[in-house]
């Protein structure tokens, strides 16, 4: 009965993109909805990981490998989109997010070990990019890193606890513009765009060590857990906060708008993201490798090193955008670790609740944030901090996305909408992909 139902209503994968903008504009799209209205998790997912950890992988392999990378770009990208919109369906086809549907079919100790490690990385990765944000208006403005830390931690928080759900989603989209400081970077700097395309389209590859790395280092960046978690959640959020809406496990007659919804915004945040993703490492390219200048650590270091050779004003931009994109990605890093462990343990979850009436939920956000601020307080190295968040993302991600995978392909999860032969590819591909690239990043450890 499920498959039927699926052969009555076929769901393309991905026609153009004029076609699926132009669905929105006819009688299946929701009433009073804008185009920007219907961009929500797939946009803020993606600007999200172009977080400051993000631009400091991106700017170390612009400065260390200059244009040789950036085929890798492209290549991600397909990959990205499509576990993304995976994990999407998840939320939008159920009603909860990803470690809702684990708790309910799988294990327990399947469901506590991946939400551990994903709290703790997520934690980890957000002390370092608040890090690199304090470090940032210091090197604007001067002053104290330390107090920028505390005050930026402290905004970050309490817009995403206090702020009404609606606004808060409408803040998160609209921060997502600080991104286009890296499509200022890059336009005012000297590119060899035939170069650049040669490279993007036509990629070489070297089997040395720190090649190899590089690339694992950005799959790793692209493709990583807690994206999974954050968009499964907010698709699942969204249709809880909207009238009328419901699972499409219960609302089959929802599901043609909602997944050409959801494939439209997943697949053009996705793409944003690794657009200013290569941006952010054309921009070093064209700067730091040009000039020598291969050994970045850390997005605050790129900034500073871009100050003599590119000039004041990309040094600034680029600094500023370090502090906008942590804004986004700092909340979105707490909200998934609270997402995922309020549904492992059961409890009242959701930024469209109360801060009394979930509690729990809002404390591991306040929580998470604390600890961040913390972690730059007795001065632990972002170096290693990112690393160990790395080797904790790694060891996750193989197992969730195996996980994922057989959940999108079970009719008891999904009914009749497990993923169409295409996707299914698609992320069984990314699956490997990842597992190949984790497998690496253990054998050079």
């Amino acid at each position: 009965m499920m498959r039927n139902w699926t052969a009555r209503h076929p769901i393309k994968l991905a026609p153009p993109l004029a076609r699926r903008i132009a669905r929105y504009w006819t009688s299946d799209r929701p009433p009073g909805r804008g185009f920007f209205a219907l961009l929500g998790p797939g946009l803020i997912t993606g600007a999200s990981d172009d977080d400051p950890s993000g631009i400091a992988t991106y700017s170390q392999v612009g400065a260390q490998f200059g244009y040789g990378m950036a085929w890798v770009m492209l290549f991600s990208y397909p990959l990205m989109a499509a576990f993304q919109e995976i994990s999407a369906r998840i939320g939008r086809v159920t009603g909860h997010g990803i470690a809702g549907n684990i708790r309910s079919y799988y294990p327990g100790w399947l469901l506590r070990v991946i939400v551990g490690l994903l709290v703790i990385a997520n934690i980890i990765n957000l002390g370092a990019d608040l890090g690199a944000m304090g470090d940032a208006v210091y090197l604007i403005v001067g002053g104290i890193p330390h107090l920028y830390v505390l005050l930026l931690a402290s905004v970050c928080a309490a817009l995403e606890i206090f702020s009404r759900y609606e606004r808060y989603v409408a803040i998160l989209k609209w921060g997502t513009l600080s991104l286009f400081a890296y499509v200022a970077t890059v336009l005012v700097v000297k590119v060899p765009w035939g170069q650049v395309a040669y490279n993007t389209f036509l990629p070489s590859f070297s089997w040395q060590k720190d090649y190899i790395v590089a690339i694992m280092a950005v799959l790793g960046t692209t493709i990583s857990p807690y994206l999974f978690f954050w968009q499964a959640s907010e698709e699942a959020e969204d249709e809880r906060t909207m009238p009328g809406a419901e699972p499409l496990t219960a609302a089959p007659s929802q599901a043609r708008a909602e997944i050409h919804r959801m494939r439209l915004d997943t697949y053009l945040g996705m793409g944003f993201s690794n657009l200013i993703g290569l941006f952010i490492l054309i921009t070093t390219a064209a700067t730091l490798n040009a000039h020598g200048v291969t050994d970045i650590q850390t997005s605050s270091q790129a900034a500073e090193a871009l100050r003599p050779i590119a000039g004041r004003f990309v040094f600034a931009v680029f600094a500023a955008g370090i502090v906008g994109t942590g804004m986004l990605a700092v909340p979105v890093l707490a909200g998934s670790a609270a997402y995922a462990l309020g549904e492992a343990l059961d409890w009242p979850i959701g930024l469209a609740r109360l801060p009394l009436d979930a509690k729990a939920f809002y404390g591991t956000i306040a929580t998470a944030t604390l600890i961040g601020i913390f972690i730059n307080l007795i001065r632990i190295d972002p170096i290693k901090a990112l690393f160990w968040s790395a080797v904790l993302n790694g060891v996750a991600a193989a197992p969730l996305m195996i996980v994922i995978m057989i959940m999108a392909m079970q009719p008891k999860v999904m009914g009749a909408f497990i993923l169409p032969r295409t996707l299914w590819l698609l992320g069984w591909l990314s699956t490997a992909v990842m597992t190949i690239a984790i497998a690496i990043m253990f054998w050079t450890w």
